[in-house]
């Protein structure tokens, strides 16, 4: 791949060979732009946090079931102080200062998930690690011609792929061949972030997904997409997450 102030062009490579069949531009305002390290790290923590379900619950000395009667005498036994035998310091005792269900989200901007995702995709592009090609085009789900395919373009020295396929029914067989390779991950255009264009190793574009050209020009929409979709899917387990406390504490008032 050559790179200029001007454009970016990349190699179209044939599916079937791995053999060069042309090139493209990359829009430069996506994959030609200096990397925010910063905005990638906080957009990737917020992404990794909004996965996170919250329901984690440690017992408090006032939670854990017995300790209501002193162990012992408060003086004459020599021993220590102590009026519960479910204080922290005990075996079988509460947990002090131990983990609750809480909410992990963040609220981060729109524009700056835009540029966490423009700024992994122009990491990638500056190390040659996007490729092109024309299209899949399987005839019918084959695994294994899904696997021949990868090592014609060179994918044996690869340990994780990323593969961005578009969406409908004439690209389902494209789907159904590479899911059951361990190493692959498959994305659909509209879901394509930041994480998961950092932790594969090569990212691999047909050219209806390819973003920023004019059949999938839409990578500012889709990484909007991306942000409503996890706000939705956080604030579902958040609200999950409430309706969990407020059964308990009408348990505890009950009884």
């Amino acid at each position: 791949m050559s790179a200029s102030t001007a454009e970016l062009q990349v190699t179209i490579r044939d599916s079937h060979t791995g053999e060069a069949v042309g090139e493209t531009s990359l829009n430069q305002d996506i994959f030609g732009i200096t990397p925010n390290v910063g905005v990638m790290h906080q957009v990737v923590t917020a992404q990794l946090g909004a996965r996170r379900q919250g329901t984690h619950h440690t017992l408090t000395r006032s939670e854990v079931r017995g300790g209501g009667a002193k162990p012992w005498r408060q003086k004459g036994t020599g021993r220590a102080r102590h009026g519960s035998t479910r204080s922290p310091q005990w075996r079988g005792g509460g947990v002090a200062h131990g983990p609750k269900p809480r909410s992990y989200k963040q609220r981060t901007p729109k524009k700056m998930v835009r540029l966490a995702l423009h700024s992994a995709l122009s990491d990638r592009a500056a190390n040659e690690d996007v490729m092109v090609v024309n299209d899949w085009s399987f005839e019918a789900p084959r695994t294994k011609e899904a696997a021949r395919r990868l090592e014609a373009l060179g994918a044996g020295e690869w340990v994780k792929v990323l593969i961005v396929l578009p969406r409908g029914d004439e690209h389902r067989n494209s789907w159904l061949s590479f899911q059951n390779l361990d190493r692959v991950h498959l994305l659909a255009a509209d879901q394509l972030n930041c994480y998961d264009v950092m932790v594969n190793d090569k990212v691999v574009f047909t050219l209806d997904s390819l973003p920023g050209t004019s059949s999938n020009s839409s990578a500012d929409n889709t990484t909007d997409d991306v942000v409503d979709t996890q706000a939705e899917a956080s604030d579902s387990e958040n609200s999950d997450i409430d309706a969990a406390q407020d059964v308990k504490a009408a348990q505890e008032v009950s009884s």
